[in-house]
């Protein structure tokens, strides 16, 4: 009896079918393949150190001694009652934090607009911009540390301009000498990811806005901008985290002075530690800092979402 035409259209599908099946496990096991390193190495240097130090933010360990005792809350209550220091450099952090984010966001905007501009020499120049960015944080420290110190003592005392010496000894000069040093670091990457959203912009946008009569000061604030704020929300985010765990640059440029007036948290942390050898205690100043800028992280990626324009 001869079969139907859909079932033996049916039945020649069936093998074809389970011949996906193997196809489909394979994919899944070369998913898992590809991603197994990547989760063992953020388990390695990320959760198990993590929950270590969260661990022994409970103790008293002085971080040499075998012995090490269980105190409970005991240095969560220690940084929130006895310790000043911590909540001034936490001060100092977040105001340095606050002006380095506008100081590098817009110098890297402003750089990505001239790169991306129609004049010559764009591709040296992003070059030029990105290099400080290879730089190490200690050897640009030291470096910029002899600029300010030796170079504008020299310039200062050959012109008679009296603010251009002892540049790293006045806590006001101090903070803008850091903040000279992480603008010049930190705004060649930032430059990179305005690129990447600034070419991003399609053409017949900015054609039709010059059609309607729109200057470049228009065509910048009613289509570069909103259409931009993606990057900004990335760019924000990044220079915000890097800005409040800055430590090479704190310690090379100015190690906290004058008088500890320039110590930056992630500073504290590191004397808390390995000067004063009070492991413990600092491992609850590390946890209430992560909490902390996890906070205002989180609080700046919300808002800053919402502002963000499809293209």
């Amino acid at each position: 009896m001869p079969l139907h035409p859909a079932a033996s259209v049916g039945e020649s599908r069936r093998p074809g079918r389970r011949e996906e099946e193997p196809c489909v496990k394979k994919s899944k096991l070369g998913y898992w393949c590809f991603l197994l390193p990547s989760l063992l190495a953020f388990l390695i240097v990320e959760l198990i150190p993590a929950a270590t130090g969260l661990g022994y933010s409970l103790t008293d360990w002085n971080g040499i001694s075998g012995d090490v005792n269980f105190v409970g809350l005991k240095n969560y209550l220690e940084v929130f009652r006895n310790d000043p220091q911590f909540w001034r450099a936490f001060g100092f952090t977040a105001v340095f934090a606050v002006c380095a984010v506008i100081s590098v966001n817009l110098v890297g905007f402003c750089l990505a607009l001239l790169v991306t501009s129609k004049i010559k020499g764009t591709t040296l120049m992003r070059g030029v911009f990105f290099l400080p960015n290879l730089i190490g944080g200690i050897l640009l420290g030291f470096t910029w540390q002899f600029i300010f110190v030796q170079a504008f003592e020299a310039l200062g005392k050959a012109t008679g301009i009296a603010w251009l010496q002892g540049w790293l000894s006045d806590t006001a000069t101090s903070f803008f000498g850091l903040l000279i040093v992480v603008t010049w670091q930190l705004s060649g990457y930032m430059m990179i990811i305005y690129i990447a959203q600034l070419q991003n912009i399609p053409d017949n946008l900015l054609e039709a806005a010059e059609i309607d009569g729109a200057n470049s000061w228009q065509k910048l604030r009613s289509i570069t901008l909103p259409l931009v704020a993606p990057a900004f929300t990335v760019g924000l985010f990044l220079s915000l985290s890097n800005c409040f765990k800055l430590y090479d640059q704190n310690l090379a440029l100015t190690n906290g002075g004058p008088f500890d007036s320039t110590e930056m948290i992630a500073l504290n942390i590191y004397n808390t530690a390995f000067r004063y050898n009070n492991l413990g205690l600092a491992q609850a100043k590390a946890v209430i800092f992560l909490i902390i800028v996890a906070a205002i992280g989180l609080t700046q990626l919300y808002f800053s979402k919402r502002k963000e324009v499809e293209m």
